[in-house]
């Protein structure tokens, strides 16, 4: 299964980091492969329902992801499933003195004919990853 981790740390507080980041509709800011985020259902918590457009190597891709775990300050877990791709994201939060250190995790697990691609996405997410973390990194920055 193609995994993808990054930690940054920015000078904000926690309370702000979590606000925007568990509105997982601000990916449409930070997330460089996403068109569109919508809530479809819910209030943020566990349960809550998204539907994400994300274009990735010229084809648009449609996600629909659920929040499993929203524990707050601490960690905000969505799993989600489309084009063949099952999928798993947690950003777990550490606050500190002023301080938040955040890391995102993102889990592919191909299914069908998906797999045959296996290579080519593990060596995709990785450089993904480094775009998306330097990209974060900069929005949380604004806050």
């Amino acid at each position: 299964m193609p995994t993808v981790e990054r930690t940054i740390t920015v000078d904000r507080p926690v309370e702000a980091v979590w606000a925007y980041l568990t509105d997982f509709c601000t990916t449409e800011q930070w997330d460089p492969p996403t068109v569109s985020t919508e809530r479809t259902s819910g209030d943020g918590g566990v349960g809550t329902t998204y539907h994400n457009v994300s274009k990735l190597l010229g084809r648009e891709a449609e996600v629909d992801y659920e929040v499993v775990r929203f524990e707050p300050y601490d960690v905000f877990e969505l799993t989600g499933e489309g084009n063949g791709v099952s999928l798993r994201d947690t950003i777990t939060f550490e606050a500190g003195q002023g301080t938040t250190t955040v890391t995102y995790r993102a889990e592919f697990s191909p299914h069908g004919a998906a797999k045959l691609a296996n290579p080519v996405i593990a060596g995709g997410i990785q450089v993904l990853g480094s775009k998306v973390a330097d990209s974060l990194e900069e929005h949380l920055l604004k806050l």
